[in-house]
């Protein structure tokens, strides 16, 4: 039997420090403004070329996706094979982020794909074609193709590196509700609040907002709950809700401080990670 080689990508959270919707465009999406950053907790995808193409499943919300023939996994492998090749591929999916929560899972996971199968095959991760695969694939999947602290302009795609804040402290918290992405921003009131401010990444996400906040937290009121709770911590620098929602995060000024806000918001329905920027 081939001894095939095996590539294992990380697909890292992604977290929105801020996130400025500035109007709704003809073609069904909004304008957005939005500083990306990453984090060290997530998913983790395994390819390995073989005689046909399979897709499997394991971790803690493995059987959200049980049963899902089509998902942006497949359609990455499927996409990336009628552009560049390869053949057939067995991927391993270890799912440890919650469905439709705001911190990019599917996106991380269908970049985390990408990136594997380009590494298998020797195409270049900024190749236009593979970045154009991932802005096909959805909003925010470029973005965690780069998979570092970004501004993105456009419905998220249009991407320039900045330094981030590796090592900070990061706690996630979800109330363990989905929330529909569409429905969020069919909610949004379309009023401009105006632009992402430069300068100094934590001061900008600080003066900075997320606009889905308020239509989110209409649609799934436990969200209130969260962004309550993780304010209320000591040693909070930023807290906000990521995305479209729900899952809340904070930066503190040391992980201490963030291990004791993990121990003191244990929930029954809430999911939390404590985790880093990367």
């Amino acid at each position: 039997m081939p001894d095939y080689p095996t590539v294992t990508e990380a697909a890292r959270a992604k977290l929105n420090l801020a996130l400025h919707v500035r109007r709704r465009r003809t073609d069904g999406y909004h304008e957005l403004e939005t500083l990306f950053a990453f984090v060290e907790h997530g998913d983790s995808v395994r390819v390995t070329p073989g005689a046909v193409d399979s897709f499997t499943l394991a971790g803690p919300f493995a059987a959200v996706l049980a049963g899902e023939g089509d998902n942006l996994v497949t359609r990455a492998a499927i996409r990336f094979r009628d552009c560049f090749g390869g053949g057939a591929h067995m991927i391993e999916l270890d799912k440890h982020l919650p469905i439709a929560s705001g911190i990019g899972g599917g996106s991380a996971d269908a970049a985390a794909t990408l990136r594997a199968l380009a590494k298998l095959h020797g195409v270049a991760l900024d190749d236009p074609r593979l970045i154009g695969i991932a802005d096909a694939l959805g909003s925010d999947v470029p973005a965690c193709l780069l998979g570092r602290t970004a501004f993105g302009r456009g419905r998220g795609e249009r991407l320039v590196p900045i330094p981030g804040l590796p090592g900070t402290p990061v706690l996630l918290v979800n109330p363990g509700v989905a929330v529909s992405t569409a429905a969020v921003f069919q909610a949004w009131d379309g009023i401009d609040r105006g632009p992402i401010s430069t300068g100094n990444l934590l001061a900008v996400a600080r003066e900075g907002r997320n606009d889905l906040e308020l239509p989110a937290c209409a649609i799934a009121p436990a969200i209130t709950a969260v962004l309550a709770a993780l304010a209320a911590q000591p040693g909070v620098l930023l807290s906000r809700m990521s995305g479209s929602g729900a899952t809340c995060f904070a930066l503190f000024d040391d992980a201490a401080a963030r291990d004791a806000a993990a121990a003191a918001l244990q929930r029954p329905q809430w999911w939390i990670a404590a985790t880093n920027l990367v």
